[in-house]
């Protein structure tokens, strides 16, 4: 099994990338559980759920800087310019 590609995360909605961001820490969460407990049978799995996370998170704060960028742009072309003379 190959490790997750970003294009793929590129490609969700908000709202999927958020709802996948918690599968992926519920299932991180379960993969702790059942090392804990001795039955983890395949432990490259976590490799590919932390690699999966770190994608999604990407994504997200990608989206994030760039609404802040487009908001400060929104606002700087709507406020008024400032003249020397003021």
């Amino acid at each position: 099994m190959s490790l997750p590609k970003i294009k793929e995360a590129r490609e969700l909605s908000d709202a999927e990338i958020a709802e996948q961001i918690l599968a992926v820490k519920r299932q991180l969460m379960e993969l702790r559980l059942q090392q804990a407990t001795g039955r983890l049978e395949k432990p490259h799995q976590f490799k590919h759920a932390k690699h999966r996370l770190a994608q999604l998170m990407t994504v997200e704060r990608e989206r994030q800087i760039a609404a802040d960028a487009a908001e400060v742009a929104t606002s700087a072309l709507s406020e008024p310019a400032v003249t020397a003379a003021e």
